[in-house]
């Protein structure tokens, strides 16, 4: 049992700074992550900041932090295997080190006598001595063999139990597993689950977005960027800080996945009789898609609306639309109950609350944190949106339905729910992208119009 006395402020001696910055760094991402309801990619650059790291070495942290998050489920699986005890008995801060160090022995190229060896004097310094041994115990047993046979030891019979094979095997809850699948099958791709949850597994490339008439896509080319060639307006960054582009700092360009581009781009090119310059954008936060339909609106000489519920989070929309003024106005209110009236609006957006299950790769933590129950009540909140959207575009305007979610639940029998309760419906374009087909958010957009 490890020895429970308390430590001595943290480090042998509190003068002095960690032995291994970059180690003492992730740790303590994981610790306030699973601690204190962080989010990892919020966590990371304060605690980057605090340990005055950057370039490799936080790149280093970045993928210790985010990979022992993300794979927390099947490493659970392998020390589970590798005590004489429940996990649950462990001292969380212990847990938290036993997943670092099992990260670099499975998953990185760390060789095996530096990551135990740093993981028990990371043990030693940030928790307390007497746990040191455990540590070392465990962690040896984990090095005994490499990840794939820790798998087929772990992990159910892939015949018997596929879905629970592929729970362990890709640290993905069973419940999301599930899901996921019958999105895919729903999508004709019932072969595809494994390569979607090792998509899932990867750090998503960062992806930006030149925004027309502010940025032209050059720009960001000469900076180092790479037109992706769906977007026209999007280029992934292979290295590099994208604030360190002038555009980025700017507001004139941004941090955006390919696929949200896609889903405003969708329902901005949208043929539309008549009048076409009154657009809405219902759940505008953080201000993405609000900033790329801002700009597209401005050449058109339409005005964008960017409501949305959260103080907080309108602020980041205004940050995001600060370059458009005149063309984007912001507000804030529940868009359940809208200020606007029935008919207002041109083009509509209803970007939803949905459970992420679609965007795991850049958020490590959300596959820990969402439940079925969140699921039922996002389901309500969707069905009562939509139906505010379908009321708010005029006869023979568009609303875009778009989630970065592919349970089916949330994406196609919402809309079917829709098209059924409101005749006055019609779906006239549905598309579901995928990770590892399109190397995008498995973002969800589907096109009604209102006649």
């Amino acid at each position: 049992m490890p020895d429970r006395r308390p430590r001595r402020g943290g480090r042998d001696s509190p003068a002095a700074g960690p032995k291994d910055p970059a180690r003492t760094a992730a740790y303590a991402v994981i610790r306030a992550v699973h601690s204190e309801d962080a989010y990892t990619n919020l966590a990371l650059p304060a605690v980057l900041a605090r340990y005055g790291l950057s370039g490799r070495d936080a790149a280093f942290v970045t993928e210790l932090a985010a990979g022992t998050i993300r794979r927390r489920g099947t490493y659970d699986a392998i020390l589970a295997a590798c005590l004489d005890r429940p996990l649950t008995r462990v001292d969380p801060p212990v847990l938290d080190a036993l997943r670092l160090g099992a990260h670099q022995l499975l998953s990185m190229r760390v060789p095996a006598h530096a990551a135990v060896g740093t993981t028990v004097d990371l043990v030693r310094a940030e928790v307390h001595r007497g746990a040191a041994g455990f540590a070392n115990a465990v962690l040896r047993k984990v090095a005994a063999v490499d990840l794939d046979a820790w798998i087929a030891r772990v992990a159910p019979d892939p015949e018997a139990d596929p879905l629970g094979h592929a729970e362990v095997r890709y640290a993905h809850p069973r419940w999301v597993v599930e899901q996921l699948a019958a999105a895919l099958a729903a999508d004709g791709r019932s072969d595809d689950l494994d390569a979607l949850l090792a998509a899932d597994n990867e750090p998503a490339k960062v992806t930006l977005v030149a925004r027309p008439g502010l940025c032209e896509l050059d720009e960001l080319t000469r900076a180092g960027a790479v037109p992706t060639g769906r977007s026209p307006y999007a280029a992934v960054l292979p290295a590099g800080d994208p604030g360190a582009i002038a555009a980025v700092r700017e507001g004139r360009a941004g941090v955006q996945d390919e696929g949200s581009q896609l889903a405003a781009l969708a329902l901005a090119d949208a043929p539309l009789d008549g009048p076409d310059d009154r657009w809405l954008d219902m759940c505008a936060g953080p201000g993405g898609k609000a900033a790329l339909l801002g700009a597209l609106a401005a050449g058109r000489g339409a005005h964008l609306v960017a409501n949305e519920l959260q103080e907080h989070r309108a602020t980041l929309v205004r940050r995001a639309v600060r370059r458009l003024e005149g063309s984007v106005s912001v507000q804030t209110g529940d868009a359940t109950a809208p200020a606007w009236g029935s008919g207002t609006f041109d083009r509509v957006l209803l970007d939803a609350p949905c459970t992420g299950l679609g965007a795991l790769r850049r958020r490590a933590e959300a596959r820990w944190r969402r439940t079925p129950e969140d699921l039922a009540t996002l389901v309500d909140l969707q069905r009562r949106l939509l139906g505010v959207a379908a009321a708010s575009v005029r006869p023979g305007g568009v609303v875009g339905y778009v989630t970065c979610s592919p349970v089916l639940a949330e994406t196609r029998e919402i809309v079917d729910a829709a098209l059924a309760a409101q005749p006055d419906l019609s779906l006239e374009h549905v598309e579901q992208l995928w990770p590892h087909v399109d190397g995008t958010d498995a973002m969800f957009v589907a096109l009604l119009r209102r006649s």
